[in-house]
């Protein structure tokens, strides 16, 4: 039922005239808070899954025979559900925007929905607008942006099954109920971000994607501001709209050409809350960072997806990870926020190497090298970096700059100093940050330019 994603941030204002094509829409350069944005962090209550046939015989054990799908509609309580806590839950781990599922594919809305009716979060089960109490506890509490998850199609409403035996040449459900809902959930809450979803049937010329999209970036209230990813149509997914998806866990390990996203998931076995998990069914922060960082340095964001309960609740290894992650990016942020790919993703002498680069406001670039594996020697060689004489070299997080020398070829060998444990700048991956490298390599680190991703 619910689904979160939060990312780290800046901002920009556009202004411009888009057409209802692809070709116009597609021109619109990035808003600059979401370009140089890089972590997501998503919730997914899933109680609108228990449809999936695996799932069958759990039901048939647990549940009358008479029990059908609306029936777990007042299951949905959220009677814990504190929205400035977690709001400050989510400023605390470091994001900078959340987006929450407003509707996912069972057609249940969680805000009053003037084309929902009975079928609502203010109808039924939790009796409240939580689109837009969450909404306001992120504008009010946090300096967290607020953007919304809206899934197109829906598994039930006869309208679209209509549509669906019509082979998509009728258009009652998205003249209804799809496009309606997206012009009321922008024009009521005004999210930074659209993160559509449930595409995949159909194109976007049944959805009137791009009929909706520019009036988004012309006329909505959030012309300026607002963010969509590419799922707007069978045929745009990886090709067309803002960011890109392309699939889940989407982790290419090279960079690309174009702002891409990885929505990837904490619980690595399901989107939402599962009563039955164990603990090694969560990713590590070793497995997380690991994960973040690859993304990080191929030009993408990192969407990490935790699911809360029906009561509202974010159980404790989704705070814990959340936490850890905030503790994290207050040491080791400088080399992620505003940052973008360099000439190289990684090593090609030490594995587990990962780079990122930032050009900093007196014009010179910064190079900072994640190491996943703290070196087992006194020495870290690294390949690719190129020193100058002048090169320094700190390690994000612990006081002074560390000593180094010429490497085999061109590459620089770091020396690696005696820190005690309990003085360690983080638990888990480090980053060193290499300035003033040679002049050649600085020219190709130039090349990169805001927009480009």
């Amino acid at each position: 039922m619910w689904k979160l994603l939060l990312v780290v941030t800046s901002l920009l204002s556009l202004s411009s005239a888009y057409d209802p094509t692809w070709k116009s829409i597609d021109s619109r350069p990035l808003p600059q808070w979401y370009d140089e944005a890089k972590l997501f962090s998503s919730t997914g209550e899933c109680f609108q899954c228990l449809h999936i046939p695996a799932l069958e015989l759990f039901m048939k054990n647990n549940y009358r025979p008479s029990f059908t799908y609306p029936d777990f509609a007042p299951q949905f309580t959220t009677e814990f559900f504190n929205p400035v806590e977690w709001a400050k839950i989510f400023e605390n781990s470091g994001a900078e925007y959340v987006v929450l599922t407003s509707k996912h594919h069972e057609g249940f809305t969680n805000w009053p929905s003037n084309y929902s009716f009975n079928w609502n979060s203010m109808a039924v089960g939790p009796k409240r607008d939580l689109v837009g109490e969450l909404g306001a506890a992120i504008k009010d509490y946090t300096t967290l942006h607020f953007g919304l998850y809206h899934s197109l199609f829906e598994w039930f409403h006869p309208l679209y099954n209509i549509d669906k035996e019509n082979n998509f040449s009728t258009q009652y459900f998205v003249d209804s109920k799809a496009m309606p809902e997206l012009y009321e959930i922008v024009n009521a809450y005004k999210p930074d971000v659209i993160w559509s979803d449930g595409d995949w049937e159909a194109t976007s010329q049944y959805w009137k994607s791009t009929e909706f999209l520019a009036w988004l970036y012309n006329d909505s209230p959030v012309k300026d501001t607002v963010v969509t990813n590419d799922r707007w149509g069978k045929d745009t997914t990886c090709k067309h709209g803002g960011f890109l998806t392309c699939k889940d866990k989407y982790n290419p390990g090279v960079v690309q050409k174009r702002k891409f996203e990885n929505a990837m998931t904490l619980d690595k076995y399901s989107w939402g809350y599962r009563r039955n998990a164990k603990l090694t069914d969560f990713l590590t922060m070793d497995e997380l960072l690991s994960t973040f960082i690859q993304t990080v340095s191929c030009g993408g964001n990192m969407l990490m997806n935790v699911g809360p309960t029906k009561e509202g609740t974010l159980i404790p290894i989704f705070q814990e990870r959340l936490s850890e992650m905030g503790e994290w990016l207050r040491v080791n942020g400088e080399g992620i926020r505003k940052t973008r790919p360099w000439i190289h993703q990684n090593d090609t002498i030490t594995p587990g190497v990962w780079y990122t680069m930032k050009k900093e406001s007196d014009g010179s670039v910064s190079v900072y090298c994640f190491v996943l594996k703290w070196p087992t020697s006194n020495v870290l060689s690294l390949g690719v970096p190129k020193p100058s004489s002048n090169t320094q070299i700190t390690l994000l997080g612990y006081p002074g700059t560390l000593s180094w020398n010429k490497g085999s070829g061109s590459g620089i060998d770091i020396n690696i100093p005696a820190i005690p444990f309990n003085k360690m700048p983080c638990k888990y991956v480090w980053a060193f940050k290499l300035t003033k490298l040679s002049n050649e390599l600085k020219h190709h680190l130039l090349k990169f330019k805001p927009g480009q991703f």
